[in-house]
């Protein structure tokens, strides 16, 4: 399927970002957003900042033009293995994947040799002396068991010979004189059929380790990709092209090791025997059949694989719709578009059934071919055989021979049809698998990074930030600002003047444009991404839950704790006593993305795992905005308790002005600029734009 410029709806629940006509360039990489009611950009390309901190940044920081190319284009990682950026797959449709394009057949074939030299390391691993042994084990057998299959046209041959005399005139019955050929021919059966299910049970551990590790090794790379990523891609049509992708993985092996081997071995050996036992004519009307039918089937194959790529494309989008309709239930029900989202699937599933009629109709076509092929061969040989027979060069039974010989090869040349066939659908789905795991991680740590060290309580400095989802569109415009250690500091203004945007850049969802972030001195770039995450803790306006129980979600801040920690986080964020009332109590399930429970409750359950992971520095996003005033008040006492036992440098980023007023330090900002900063009676008394902020909603207060 072409890329083409698309333009879609695409909303995604995240704090203060909603996708809205979002129009995709092929190149550009580029589109906007609304951030917070504010229209805002964005690109999927970044720009490091100039300024480094250590040698092994500046060694490591790239020109805003390098990573722009970066951004659309393959480039070459340290291993000298191409990668693909972030940005290059954000270039597509949101529900389009890497392996859905079209490419000439030459390129695809490429790539195909690409993912099975990939795989075959997966069958002879480096330092895996027992999947090694294994595949040695399975071809051992696989040998075995072909040259006991090509020993059945013999003894089958030799049966009918030894039966072709007149019994009554010699004495003898059929026991007598082919009872020992009779026996052989049945051990060799049962012998070649039992070599190919050992073969089987050895080699299956085999598959499904490659199957376990790449899956892993794709999932631990998607959850390193950055923010931008994500949030460009629809859920459904990647998980479903990860599900395809690993069955892939299975059959490929499978049909490498026992029937694309299997099969040219056999052919190899079947037009040896030819050779020797009854010349070259029939070796050579065997070879070109062979030559005839795989040219064919790879031809025919090849053709085919445009339509397969665009049913796989049509469910992806069929998976996504759904998806998206499901986790969304309750717009859908609010709005009543019911139907609407019912017609939007049926259109994916229209464009599936037209596909998947071509996939179909295309096969009859190549079965007929296939088929035909093989018959006329098989006419061939046995005009030759019975000529023989005729003219008393051959025997009946060198005839049944030949024609046991050939017939033996009908079906795996069939099955080798149909592996083909399922192969060449197995590299397509793997593409994607393999595509994703090439995807450039933008956010990297450097080749020296070190563990943050929190020397002076956790001052946090911007200096001079400058960032924007799109470079020529910045959302932080020369930024500075320092949040002093064991501070309880607020960040207010408009929305869509970057509030949020600053906590994603100091967890380093994205790095800064220009400028620095620093942590007590520290350069964040310059340490371990895990150390930085790991000293932050943050409660969002809009909590991640996981479709568990409540117990599950709050011992998500320290996965090490104890239930009793559990129960003592969830006292302290005033929601224990309501858990208990639960039927269930902590074992209560939450729902998909805790649909089950409210949002003030959601907000608690974020509370939880924050004092359960019990960080340094703390990041309050919004974090009551769900709350009732009563509960409200005792959930911020609480929290302010929290901040007096230990210092803790906190900032609280707020909206309602009334929950922040007591901090320390209140930053002000307005399009992109720190325009004020001060306390509340400082701010107040300044009458700027936190102090007609706080008029308005005091007025608003009033009028209820």
């Amino acid at each position: 399927m072409l890329l083409r410029t698309a333009q879609l709806h695409y909303r995604v629940a995240h704090r203060n970002l909603s996708w809205s006509r979002v129009r995709l360039s092929g190149q550009s990489g580029q589109g906007l957003y609304r951030h917070g009611g504010a229209c805002c950009a964005f690109t999927t390309g970044r720009k490091l900042s100039k300024e480094q901190p250590v040698d092994a940044l500046k060694q490591t920081a790239k020109s805003s033009k390098e990573v722009a190319q970066s951004a659309t284009d393959k480039v070459q990682n340290a291993g000298g293995k191409e990668t693909t950026s972030a940005s290059t797959l954000g270039n597509k449709k949101p529900g389009t994947l890497l392996s859905e394009t079209t490419v000439t057949s030459k390129e695809q074939r490429k790539v195909d040799w690409a993912i099975m030299k990939e795989m075959a390391k997966y069958l002879w691993p480096k330092d895996d002396w027992n999947t090694k042994l294994r595949v040695g084990i399975a071809l051992s057998l696989l040998v075995g068991g072909k040259i006991l299959n090509v020993q059945v046209p013999f003894y089958f041959k030799s049966i009918v010979d030894s039966m072709n005399v007149n019994f009554a005139a010699i004495g003898e019955t059929a026991w007598t004189v082919g009872g020992s050929m009779i026996i052989a021919y049945g051990v060799t059966r049962i012998g070649a059929t039992l070599f190919q299910e050992l073969r089987n049970a050895v080699f299956a551990s085999v598959a499904q380790k490659a199957i376990r590790k790449v899956a892993r090794n794709v999932f631990d790379h998607l959850l390193k990709l950055d923010l931008n990523f994500h949030l460009s891609r629809q859920t459904g049509g990647l998980t479903r092209a990860i599900d395809r992708g690993t069955k892939g993985i299975s059959f490929l092996l499978t049909s490498m090791v026992f029937h694309v081997f299997p099969t040219a071995l056999e052919i190899s050996m079947v037009c040896g025997i030819l050779t020797y036992q009854y010349g070259a004519k029939f070796a050579a009307i065997t070879a070109a059949t062979m030559l005839a039918y795989t040219a064919f089937t790879i031809t025919t194959t090849a053709w085919r694989t445009k339509f397969r790529k665009q049913a796989n494309a049509a469910d992806n989008q069929g998976a996504t719709v759904a998806v998206d309709s499901l986790i969304n239930y309750e717009a859908v029900k609010y709005f009543n578009n019911e139907q609407f989202e019912v017609s939007r699937y049926d259109q994916a599933l229209k464009k599936y059934e037209a596909a998947s009629i071509k996939v179909t109709t295309s096969l009859a076509l190549l079965n007929s071919g296939q088929n035909m092929i093989f018959s006329s061969a098989l006419a061939a040989m046995m005009y030759l055989a019975s000529d023989g027979v005729a003219t008393g060069q051959l025997t009946v039974g060198d005839l049944v021979m030949v024609n046991q010989l050939v017939f033996q090869l009908s079906m795996p040349l069939n099955f080798l049809g149909s592996v083909y066939r399922e192969l060449r659908q197995s590299l397509m789905d793997m593409e994607t698998l393999f595509n994703l795991q090439k995807v450039n991680i933008n956010v990297k740590e450097a080749p020296y990074a070190k563990p943050l060290q929190l020397r002076q309580g956790g001052e946090i400095r911007f200096e001079n930030v400058t960032f924007g989802y799109l470079p020529d569109r910045p959302i932080l415009k020369n930024v500075s600002f320092t949040i002093p250690a064991g501070k309880k500091i607020a960040i207010v203004g408009p929305s869509g003047c970057g509030k949020s945007t600053i906590l994603r850049l100091l967890f380093r969802f994205y790095d800064v444009h220009e400028g620095r972030i620093l942590i007590d001195g520290q350069d964040i770039r310059g340490l371990t991404v895990s150390s930085l995450r790991k000293a932050i803790g943050v409660v969002p306006q809009d909590t991640p839950l996981f479709n568990n129980t409540i117990e599950h979600n709050i011992r998500y801040g320290k996965i090490d704790a104890t239930t009793e920690e559990v129960k003592r986080a969830a006292q302290r964020a005033h929601i224990h006593d309501l858990i208990e009332r639960l039927p269930a109590g902590y074992d209560t399930p939450v729902g998909e993305r805790g649909m089950m429970i409210s949002g003030g409750e959601k907000q608690r359950l974020a509370v939880s795992r924050l004092i359960l992971k019990d960080p340094p520095l703390l990041f309050f996003d919004e974090a009551t905005s769900a709350l009732d005033t009563y509960t409200e008040q005792a959930l911020l006492q609480n929290i302010n308790s929290i901040l007096k036992d230990k210092a803790r440098t906190s900032v609280f980023v707020a909206h309602r002005l009334r929950t922040i007023y007591d901090s320390d330090q209140i930053i002000v900002l307005k399009d992109g600029h720190v325009v004020e900063s001060g306390t509340h009676i400082e701010l107040l008394d300044l009458g700027g734009v936190y102090a007609e902020l706080w008029n308005t909603q005091e007025t608003d207060i009033a009028t209820l």
